[in-house]
């Protein structure tokens, strides 16, 4: 029977060094797991303009974007929920209330507030977009703002007090380290894009797989029976069914093999 394999990104199929390899057995793999009839999915916590042409040349037939917030699939929209403007309007005054640094996400760009605090964190994120010919002009002044989840930098000054108080009521706050939070409306996340793409394509759950690297990809792993870490990310082995090698050790090829998906 057709099985699914959903894979993260960064530190799972490119290397998250300033390299950023993709290995040729994680080329080849992808494609012979899809000759044999699998289907293959990004899931993301990046939004769906921020997925970059080198992986999608890789061949996917659909992806999870934004925590679950945009799923794509056979080059349709399958899903999509931004928030109504008029809230993203009130969060972005809020953030300023609570002085922290925002970078709004919606599924067609981004959007960058002026007022707030330019942090290492913000100035290293602009730098690797304009890098990577990613359009940074969008503000919270524009017309046409909104967004469908946002992440922020802290600073001494930050009211993080008035900011989880507030934030927590509508969104999951996502401590990601070094003062940097992911926040994704409730009720979505990289689970919820995999149970929606699993009922709309009829594929029972037994056969999903999800293949991931970092304590943030936990909703996706635990969400399968099948789950798999990579070599090296020693944090989420007491959270999955196999530990496969590193990327660079031909951790996807391996993967598959290992669950006769090539």
């Amino acid at each position: 029977m057709q099985s699914v394999i959903f894979f993260d990104i960064d530190g799972t199929l490119v290397t998250e060094d300033a390299r950023a390899i993709i290995p040729q057995s994680t080329r080849e793999a992808i494609e012979l797991t899809r000759k044999k009839g699998n289907l293959t999915f990004i899931n993301s916590g990046r939004t769906a303009f921020n997925i970059n042409d080198r992986v999608k040349e890789l061949g996917f037939d659909g992806y999870i974007c934004g925590c679950g917030t945009y799923i794509e699939y056979d080059g349709e929209v399958m899903f999509s929920r931004t928030i109504p403007q008029d809230q993203c309007r009130s969060i972005a005054e809020l953030m300023r209330k609570c002085n922290v640094t925002p970078v709004y996400e919606h599924s067609e760009g981004y959007f960058f507030d002026d007022s707030a605090v330019m942090t290492d964190g913000l100035r290293e994120f602009m730098d690797v977009f304009v890098d990577s010919g990613i359009d940074i002009s969008g503000r919270v002044e524009d017309e046409d703002f909104g967004f469908d989840k946002f992440v922020i930098w802290v600073n001494p000054q930050s009211d993080m007090e008035l900011f989880n108080r507030e934030i927590g009521k509508n969104f999951s706050i996502i401590d990601r380290g070094s003062g940097f939070y992911e926040n994704v409306p409730l009720g979505y996340s990289k689970a919820t894009g995999i149970d929606m793409v699993l009922k709309r394509l009829g594929i029972p759950m037994e056969n999903a797989y999800a293949i991931g690297d970092s304590m943030n990809d936990l909703p996706m792993l635990e969400a399968v029976p099948n789950s798999i870490a990579m070599g090296g990310a020693e944090k989420i082995y007491p959270y999955v069914s196999y530990i496969t090698s590193a990327i660079e050790e031909d951790g996807i090829k391996n993967a598959l093999l290992h669950f006769n998906l090539i």
